[in-house]
């Protein structure tokens, strides 16, 4: 798939990669509930937008694909001992998303854009982890992982210009980036994916 995404506008601080080794098991357990959220939010979008069926088998697919991610997550956890539970709410998903417009269409474009970066985030964070831990076998996860997500940010995009004119869709990415890039930068660092 070409890319259909666009780059981030400011990169995941060093310090971050630090926060995360130093308690790898809390970004064990945030990295499975964002899978788990992941998939629920795409789910969202079929229900919510039922008359975009063209693009529904292709979000069912991409749903499976974070409901599997969120498996693979839980069964690191289980390897480590470490007990799942239900996280808090993400400040930075939560911040993105007070930026989806209002109006059917809007919010449908808004949505699908900001799952875009999320995931494009997401890719750009794994492959900082994937680079630093030693575990060949988490590294390997990680790795692939990162293709994934990048794969899912372009995807988020390629279904939207399905349904709309991208002269409706670049504009209003380039704009989110801008706003993403401030959310992250403006994030407390800690053991967390965002």
């Amino acid at each position: 798939m070409a890319r259909k995404s666009v780059k981030l506008l400011a990169a995941t601080p060093t310090e971050w990669v630090d926060a995360v080794l130093a308690d790898f098991d809390a970004f064990l357990v945030d990295h499975a509930n964002c899978e788990r959220k992941a998939s629920a939010l795409v789910i969202s979008l079929v229900v919510k937008y039922p008359d975009r069926a063209q693009i529904i088998p292709d979000l069912i697919k991409l749903a499976q694909e974070e409901l599997q991610h969120f498996g693979e997550a839980y069964q690191f956890m289980e390897k480590r001992g470490i007990r799942f539970y239900k996280d808090s709410p993400d400040p930075y998903v939560n911040e993105l998303i007070a930026l989806a417009r209002h109006g059917r269409d809007d919010r449908f474009i808004d949505r699908m854009l900001i799952s875009s970066l999320i995931e494009t985030r997401g890719a750009e964070r794994f492959s900082l982890i994937a680079e630093a831990l030693k575990d060949p076998e988490l590294k390997s996860f990680y790795t692939k992982l990162w293709n994934s997500e990048i794969k899912h940010a372009h995807q988020f995009v390629h279904l939207l210009l399905r349904e709309v004119d991208e002269d409706a869709v670049y504009p209003r990415l380039h704009e989110l980036a801008k706003f993403e890039a401030s959310i992250m930068v403006g994030q407390k660092i800690r053991a967390a994916l965002h």
